[in-house]
């Protein structure tokens, strides 16, 4: 029998099974509720929000939704939240997933684990847990929570998942309060020999509220961190090759959704819900009103098919593929989710240039040669440079090829009549 590494055995699944539009990948927001009130979250709920809780799924509608999931093809389930542990029959609905044989991943911010949670996952272990720090110290982790005491009790779940050697990783977001403690606990998950990852990519809440742009770093404030992490920039350099030969690659096409989202994947928020990610809102299936086959085939076919309305620079932008802003990011940003946020194209144009990207002009993009705000991304690169002069990181990316232009090529079969 061949022994394959389980990221190769998962490169083959989606190139084979993509194609054929097969839904490998779900992801479910058990509740919006969590124990904490993080400045920059994008969908939480206080705990005793009851209204709230009595929409939330019960666990027969789980039992019915993974039959039809697992029918059509699932593999990868996530559940996150909110927080899951709101739920206090998470495990009920863990262990009706598990029975399914679903490959499992728990986003949690640890604050609800107990001793007999702990021990339950060590005996039905999950593929991963992940759990988000919000500070390296007591201060800063509450400052963003607003919760006193959810700083040990985070700690507490740690130590109990790592007492019972269950896949724990760590993880946090950088924010204008978090910023300056994000390598703190980079160096405290090493410590205790877990992996460990950030994102600096804030969104508003779901309901379009801005509020939690106002803990947002500006983007020269997210590409110096990555410069402060030589690993991050070899990742980022590394970031073509990798998409190069990555099944679910984003591609360029002139639909207003260019990920894989409704391709591969889908999200359903604590509601019944179905849309392409946890992010968009406005598209969505009830679940509760039909079945998962209708709503796939149908419902989220249409979806993903929408074509733009007008021309974009983002159907052009040959850096397309490093950037993480989205249709459904714009449509919480913008009200519109064919109008580009600002701040992700900035980003991805102050890595680009760092890499030394050859960019192509661009009528409608102002950060190309010859647009209006040219100049003036130039004047942040060379500050970012310097700053990594400062730091003694070597920036070595001009000699490397830019990115390649993907062709525009159809992902899904025309809608059904």
């Amino acid at each position: 029998m061949e022994s394959i590494p389980y990221a190769e055995l998962s490169r083959r699944l989606h190139e084979r099974l993509l194609a054929q539009r097969i839904p490998l990948e779900a992801t479910f927001e058990v509740s919006r509720r969590c124990p904490l009130a993080c400045q920059h979250c994008y969908n939480n709920l206080p705990m005793n929000d009851h209204a709230a809780r009595r929409r939330e799924l019960s666990l027969d509608e789980y039992r019915r939704i993974f039959d039809e999931i697992a029918e059509a093809g699932t593999l990868w389930v996530l559940f996150t939240g909110g927080e899951i542990f709101a739920r206090r029959d998470f495990l009920d609905i863990y262990t009706e997933a598990r029975r399914r044989g679903f490959i499992i991943t728990l986003f949690t911010n640890g604050t609800l684990l107990t001793p007999r949670i702990a021990d339950y996952l060590a005996e039905w272990r999950p593929f991963a847990i992940e759990i988000t720090l919000y500070g390296h110290t007591r201060e800063t982790y509450e400052r963003l929570t607003r919760v006193p005491g959810s700083y040990d009790r985070c700690h507490q779940g740690i130590r109990l998942l790592l007492e019972r050697r269950l896949p724990l990783k760590l993880k946090t977001v950088g924010t204008t309060i978090t910023r300056d403690e994000i390598f703190a606990m980079r160096d405290f998950a090493e410590s205790l020999g877990v992996p460990f990852k950030f994102d600096s990519m804030i969104n508003p809440r779901v309901d379009c509220s801005q509020s939690p742009l106002e803990v947002r770093l500006t983007p020269e404030e997210v590409v110096e961190l990555d410069l402060r992490d030589p690993r991050r920039m070899t990742a980022w350099r590394d970031l073509n090759d990798r998409y190069r030969t990555a099944a679910v690659a984003p591609y360029v096409s002139n639909t207003v959704y260019d990920c894989g989202g409704g391709v591969g994947s889908f999200a359903v928020n604590p509601y019944g819900e179905m849309s392409i990610c946890v992010l968009s809102q406005v598209d969505t299936y009830d679940l509760r009103q039909g079945s998962f086959r209708e709503g796939w085939e149908q419902f989220l076919r249409r979806v993903r098919l929408q074509t733009r309305t007008r021309p974009a620079k983002c159907t052009s932008c040959e850096i397309r593929l490093m950037c993480t802003s989205c249709a459904a990011v714009n449509e919480l940003e913008n009200g519109d989710k064919e109008a580009a946020v600002d701040f992700f194209c900035r980003t991805n144009h102050l890595r680009a240039y760092l890499l030394g990207l050859d960019l192509k002009p661009n009528p409608l993009c102002e950060y190309r040669p010859g647009s209006e705000r040219y100049e003036d991304i130039q004047a942040s690169v060379a500050a970012l440079r310097a700053r990594a002069q400062e730091l003694g990181v070597e920036l070595t990316f001009q000699s490397r090829r830019a990115l390649p232009v993907l062709q525009a090529r159809p992902v899904v079969a025309e809608p059904t009549p």
